[in-house]
């Protein structure tokens, strides 16, 4: 297979890679870390394949400066992590434990001596079970908690962070774990994850003024939106893929960039999700002016017309909204089961641009590909899918960069194989492989690419470096 040429985008964009705390970290139960709701869910029978927790992971609790030298190598000039909640509140609130404040300091220093840009993700899914257990994200408490927790953190760290995400993926949060249950909390709910969708962004808002007040640099949140098409010109097609939009795209989009709720809501949630859980001011609180959007990407989605599952809108889940995902595309999936469809990343990006013109920079905070990584007898892991896949979506970002939309720089997902939620270990997204027999480090051909691409886009030539 030939070497892909680097993508051509502008001088100063910058590169990195990220990971979340609950998938790498391990030490789930050290130095005073709390349980959040990922501890119990993965540790309820049948709720994750082969029954994977994340107790170990990756052991980066204990291998954090092991990982420091691999980003120090592969020459990013960011490095995206989240914070573990839990770790420095262990009730989500109350007492803080000082042993997890140390260990970001540790990571966060050995970093920027590594010359690598810290960013931080303060929330990626692992709520403190204290905070579930209190009602979690259906109740504006936790969106206070969250406040007072954003502002523990910025106070700590906020002199040495570069970047600061409030929420990865609430979609994944509010929906998959309160509606389609998949995700932890695993509930299954209509008012309930709807409830949870509005608190997050509530949280959020408020997070961001709690980081403001601390005086930090960039604030921005980290959306999972989808390129999504209708199957036909149907009507009922078309009027689902409006149902998709707002499921996806706009309950997040609209308050956020365009200071209102989306208007297909009523259609698509039956007046369920113009509950009393909005209070007067929210919308000004939610669409705070923000220094950058990140965004999630991985595949398009098509869409046709499909009956709810439950007549009584009472007793449907949030995601029951009429809708059926359809696969058209006739390309390559990666192991996920996702197809490949770069130019679905550009359109996105650039009808977003077109929706929103106040809409901030953008970062593009996770891409990458799923892959069946093996060792081969040869000691290295050669993954050239991965290779296409990052180097054809790094070129679909360029394109959107040539159409006018502001992206800044971009993270690949992931640094490092790790606990795939619900999915277990079966996945393998890193550009460093991992066994977990041994826990060894195994950098793959992708991570070279990934380096040579860096050092050839900073030296401006289109051949990657070796």
């Amino acid at each position: 297979m030939s070497t892909p040429p680097c993508p051509k985008l502008p001088a100063g964009f910058r590169f990195g890679a990220a990971t979340s705390a609950y998938q790498i970290e391990g030490a789930h139960d050290e130095d005073g870390r709390g349980p959040s709701i990922w501890d119990t869910f993965s540790h309820t029978p049948g709720r994750t394949h082969a029954g994977a927790t994340g107790d170990k992971a990756a052991d980066h609790y204990h291998r954090h400066r092991e990982d420091v030298a691999l980003l120090r190598d592969l020459g990013v000039d960011g490095y995206r992590f989240s914070i573990a909640w839990s770790r420095l509140l262990p009730e989500g609130t109350g007492p803080v434990n000082a042993k997890g404040l140390d260990f970001y300091d540790r990571l966060i220093d050995d970093l920027l001596a590594a010359g690598v840009a810290p960013a931080v993700t303060l929330y990626h899914w692992d709520l403190p079970q204290a905070l579930e257990d209190r009602g979690g994200w259906r109740v504006r408490e936790t969106a206070e908690a969250f406040a007072a927790y954003a502002a523990l953190a910025a106070g700590r760290y906020g002199d040495r962070v570069e970047r600061w995400i409030t929420l990865n993926e609430p979609y994944c949060s509010a929906f998959v774990g309160y509606a389609e249950g998949r995700h932890a909390p695993g509930a299954r709910e209509g008012r309930g994850a709807l409830a949870a969708a509005h608190h997050l962004l509530v949280g959020h808002g408020l997070a961001v003024s709690a980081l403001r007040a601390s005086g930090v640099r960039e604030i921005g949140i980290t959306l999972n939106l989808d390129r999504i098409h209708a199957a036909s010109d149907r009507p009922e097609d078309r009027a689902a893929l409006r149902r998709a939009e707002t499921l996806h795209n706009d309950v997040w989009t609209e308050p956020l960039f365009a200071g209102r709720h989306p208007r297909d809501e009523a259609e698509t949630w039956d007046g369920l999700a113009d509950g009393p859980w909005r209070l007067p001011g929210d919308l000004d609180l939610i669409g705070a002016p923000l220094d950058f959007v990140g965004i999630n990407f991985y595949r398009p989605l098509t869409v046709a017309a499909a009956p709810h599952r439950a007549a009584d809108p009472e007793q449907r889940t949030a995601v029951d909204v009429g809708v059926a995902e359809l696969d058209p595309y006739g390309t390559r999936h990666t192991t996920m089961g996702w197809p490949v469809v770069p130019s679905a990343f550009t359109e996105l990006l650039c009808d977003l641009h077109a929706r929103y013109p106040q809409l901030p920079p953008v970062w593009i905070t996770e891409n990458g590909s799923a892959e069946a990584d093996t060792v081969a007898p040869d000691g290295r892991v050669h993954d050239p899918d991965r290779i296409a896949y990052l180097a054809d979506h790094l070129a679909a970002v360029a394109d959107a960069v040539t159409a006018g939309v502001d992206v800044r720089g971009y993270y690949a997902w992931s640094l490092l194989d790790n606990f795939e939620w619900a999915r277990g270990y079966d996945q393998r997204f890193g550009l460093v492989h991992i066994d977990y027999g041994t826990l060894t480090r195994t950098p793959k051909d992708s991570y070279h690419w990934y380096r040579g691409m860096i050092a050839a886009h900073r030296a401006g030539t289109e051949e990657p470096a070796r």
